[in-house]
């Protein structure tokens, strides 16, 4: 198992990063790594999840959505083709620390053979993508929650 862990402050509500978080139509248009999503933020719905890779290429991900907790909590668990070759939770959590003042904490959960054969580039490129993504929706929300 590899779990990478990101988190950064926002100066919005979390009902405002929550709104932005789950407007699947709207992703592409202030997020760089996922640039589309096409499925509804609900239990058990199955995602298309279009994605850019650091390289500049395209991945179409499916996962399926396996929590939601209205402003606090989103996952979702996608795996291989081939079951234990390489699975990953994505978990997006919400911390309320004051009325305009969240912590968003941004984690990604591997588990299969593929997880311990990527090894430090697994880490790292993850870790790069989900910052990037971080950065992207705090400017966003917070373009957004100043209107």
């Amino acid at each position: 198992m590899k779990e990478i862990n990101t988190e950064l402050e926002i100066m919005a509500s979390s009902e405002d990063v929550w709104q932005v978080l789950t407007d699947f139509p709207n992703f592409g248009k202030w997020n760089p790594v996922i640039i589309q999503i096409d499925g509804e933020a609900k239990v058990k719905t199955k995602l298309e999840i279009h994605l850019r890779t650091r390289s500049g290429k395209s991945r179409i991900y499916r996962p399926i959505i396996t929590k939601i907790e209205p402003n606090y909590e989103l996952r979702w668990f996608g795996k291989s083709h081939f079951p234990g070759i390489f699975n990953g939770e994505r978990i997006f959590t919400i911390d309320s620390l004051g009325e305009k003042h969240v912590r968003f904490f941004h984690r990604e959960i591997f588990t299969g053979i593929g997880a311990y054969l990527a090894g430090d580039r697994l880490d790292r490129d993850v870790r790069q993508t989900l910052n990037q993504m971080n950065v992207a929706l705090k400017r966003h929300v917070e373009q957004l929650s100043q209107r």
